[in-house]
């Protein structure tokens, strides 16, 4: 099998070599994003990698024409994929899958630096201001956490938070009887009702588009914690900056937003950056902004480069592989 891979990081790299020797793949790379300007340089491959950048109709039916037959993306999550068009081609697809622990762990870093006003308390000490009034924080201990889904990432947070102490209350569409050892499952309302702390692990599915709206806003505790290192889309941008406004939400700490697309993993230093939510966001002292790195970790990096892989391999080999894409089945 012949890969083609794009926006392959300089860390990702000694992955590559490693694994396409080991599935016995033929895998060639540049660091730069797909376009319409270098879909050509697949042309004569099987399939092509990716990492949760923009494809637009134009650039699948141009890999399609050139005999590419398979899409792999190097994230867990594969809502950038446009499934109905991947269909239509008759490509399949594969997504990556790694150690939830990488998530689950910055997960926990971001509650506790949300509990204790870290962002603002660094700032102060920046400017040598070391007085205390203003920076009083909560113990996550004396919470109560809500997770919003217990798949394997939000299930590796509950276990991890466990050890706090905090009373813990989970939602999702299917229950586990393992998180139930740690956690007592409840509906939303419930969940909003009684947490001090929310936390999203959900998937940017079309089903959880804006799960987080006004409404949901509206039945949470005042002066919430809100942390998402999940999707942007499924939080309501416009909803939960009028939410940090009114101080309906006490802080946000956000590892994904909605208006990302384009941004991230860029260096943009010297560059005007057009992006109203993120400017928005970004005068909140109560807002931690961090750039859609929860999962990057030497033990995720490598787990993404070899599941896509071999996801990609099991096509061929006829092998049975959990990170195909099953609507494509």
């Amino acid at each position: 099998m012949k890969v083609f891979a794009y926006s392959v990081r300089e860390d990702e790299v000694k992955y590559v070599e490693e694994f396409k020797n080991a599935q016995n793949i033929c895998c060639d790379y540049v660091s730069e994003y797909p376009s319409m300007d270098n879909v050509n340089l697949a042309a004569g491959y099987d399939a092509v990698s990716v990492i949760t950048n923009v494809i637009t109709p134009e650039m699948y039916e141009a890999w399609a024409k050139t005999g590419v037959k398979y899409l792999a993306t190097r994230s867990v999550g594969y809502d950038h994929f446009d499934l109905a068009i991947m269909k239509k081609l008759g490509m399949r697809g594969v997504h990556a899958t790694y150690s939830p622990n990488a998530v689950a762990n910055y997960t926990i870093m971001m509650m506790l630096m949300a509990c204790r006003q870290m962002p603002f308390i660094m700032y102060k000490a920046g400017c040598q201001d070391f007085s205390l009034p203003g920076k009083i924080g909560k113990e996550l201990s004396l919470c109560t956490v809500g997770i919003i889904g217990t798949g394997q990432i939000g299930e590796t947070v509950i276990k991890h938070l466990s050890g706090f102490g905090c009373r813990i209350l989970a939602y999702s569409t299917s229950q586990k009887e393992e998180v139930k050892k740690y956690a007592e499952y409840v509906d939303l309302d419930t969940l909003y009702k009684e947490c001090d702390v929310i936390s999203l692990h959900i998937p940017g599915s079309p089903k959880n588009y804006h799960l987080i709206d006004r409404n949901a806003i509206a039945k949470m505790k005042d002066d919430v914690i809100f942390v998402n290192t999940a999707r942007g889309n499924v939080v309501d941008s416009e909803a939960l900056i009028e939410g940090l406004e009114s101080g309906k939400i006490g802080f946000a700490a956000l590892d994904t937003f909605e208006e990302e697309v384009g941004l991230y993993y860029k260096n943009l230093e010297r560059e005007q950056l057009v992006n109203r939510t993120r400017a928005i966001l970004s005068t909140f002292k109560n807002v931690l902004l961090t750039p859609h790195m929860a999962f990057y970790t030497e033990q995720s990096s490598s787990d993404m480069v070899r599941t896509t892989m071999r996801g990609l391999r099991s096509f061929e080999s006829n092998e049975e592989c959990a990170v195909r894409i099953s609507e494509l089945e």
